[in-house]
């Protein structure tokens, strides 16, 4: 068997898992793992070029996921025109003199370079006195925005544009936190890189919890725009009703598997898009020079290669495509809920999703996205499944028996962890390794 036909077969195998789900439980689950499937590769492509392209250790996958979400309501939520009259004015004031005393803190910096304390003096005073300026527009607008309907609004709301555009504007976000992020970490040691990713998100998780005037916080910004029809909708159409009678089938299951496989065909078309720019990218000259700097970073500055502002690009490149990620992850489930962003949701698994799949191998990274949500979501009927059997002889009120089928919900965990040892036992370089040509 060639490595063409071996990878074909495996991608073939989770169609048939999926098809194997949709017989056995429904075809409206099936379709929910698929289209989480699709998103979970988008983030994993991320990943993947930054860590198998560039050899950079993002563990703030969370946080750029998080920025994305934000994205879907700053974009398409209606602006909420009281809190706009109540406080609306002062926040765009504090924002722009926040943005003049960075200005004017970056532009004191260079000027006064090479004058040791005062420089540094003088620095501070700008940053002191614009961030205490800047406090004083903003916390009174803040509580004047929050006071208003807060258990139904409470926050300023966005633009009310298409959620579609949210997800460019997600990249956008996410693209610009890593620049920053990249700027100040990128020239030191890899692990600074780690370690001021995994502080970023935290903030950018934590702001968006408390910043109830920004995205409600832990209150949650419901009802956001879809970019496919509603259930309801379809289910009072004429041709939908007869349809579903047609087909022996209830309304309601007809109505959510279209939704679903609308959803499935936007994030596909996506999916490819950056899979097919990622595979031209990886083939062209300047995919070898990436592999080359994180092969060997000393020799490619030696032949004069600038590794840090490369590492840059890519670094900027990856979190843009998970930001995007991330906005259509809150397109798909309607809401934008801060507490819902985890380290093991949107860190651990993506890592073990390139992990699994093949580190520097775009399909290997699409590959894993599926193979490991898919097990993640399974892993609780699969638990319950093999509980049962190993306690079939068992009496129905045996304790050890009610202690067993409690636990099936924790086969998550163990079962992550199996798979990525079996991967790394047999297959180390991952289910599609990288190709070397």
């Amino acid at each position: 068997m060639t490595i063409n036909r071996r990878n074909v077969g495996m991608f073939a195998l989770m169609a048939l898992l999926i098809t194997i789900v949709g017989v056995s439980q429904s075809w409206s689950v099936a379709l929910a793992i698929l289209n989480l499937c699709l998103i979970s590769s988008i983030m994993a492509l991320g990943v993947n070029i930054q860590w198998g392209y560039g050899g950079l250790l993002n563990v703030g996958v969370m946080g750029f996921a998080a920025l994305g979400g934000v994205a879907g309501v700053l974009v398409s939520m209606p602006p909420v025109a009281n809190a706009w009259a109540a406080g609306g004015i002062g926040v765009l004031i504090a924002l722009v003199v926040g943005l003049i005393t960075i200005v004017a803190a970056a532009w004191t910096y260079n000027k006064l370079r090479g004058t040791g304390s005062y420089q540094a003096l003088t620095v501070g005073a700008i940053v002191v006195v614009g961030y205490f300026a800047m406090r004083w527009f903003m916390d009174p607008a803040v509580d004047a925005i929050e006071a208003v309907e807060s258990a139904k609004t409470g926050y300023l709301g966005g633009l009310g544009l298409p959620i579609l555009i949210s997800w460019a504007v997600g990249g956008v976000f996410a693209a610009g936190a890593a620049w920053i992020v990249g700027k100040i970490a990128l020239g030191l040691r890899s692990d600074y890189l780690a370690i001021a990713t995994l502080g970023i998100s935290e903030i950018i998780v934590a702001m968006l919890k408390n910043e109830d005037w920004l995205t409600r916080g832990v209150k949650n910004v419901n009802g956001i725009p879809r970019p496919v029809p509603y259930e309801v909708n379809l289910q009072r159409s004429e041709y939908f009703q007869k349809l579903a009678a047609d087909w022996n089938m209830s309304i309601i299951d007809l109505s959510s598997i279209t939704v679903k496989l609308c959803y499935a065909g936007l994030f596909a078309i996506v999916l490819l898009a950056i899979l097919w720019l990622s595979e031209r990218a990886l083939r062209s000259p300047w995919g070898r020079m990436m592999r080359a700097i994180r092969d060997n970073e000393t020799a490619a500055a030696a032949m004069g290669k600038n590794v840090t502002a490369r590492h840059l690009q890519v670094f900027v490149l990856g979190s843009a495509v998970i930001g995007i990620a991330g906005a259509m992850l809150t397109t798909l489930d309607g809401q934008f809920t801060p507490t819902a962003y985890q380290p093991l949701r949107f860190t651990f698994l993506i890592w073990v999703m390139v992990i699994v799949g093949g580190s520097g191998n775009n399909w290997g990274s699409v590959l894993g996205g599926f193979v490991i949500w898919f097990f993640w979501i399974e892993a609780e009927p699969l638990g319950l499944w093999v509980m049962d059997v190993i306690t079939a002889g068992m009496a129905e009120d045996n304790a050890l028996r009610l202690h067993l089928l409690n636990s099936a919900a924790h086969m998550r965990l163990m079962m992550m962890g199996l798979i990525l040892l079996l991967v790394l036992r047999f297959t180390p370089k991952g289910l599609i390794p990288e190709t070397r040509r």
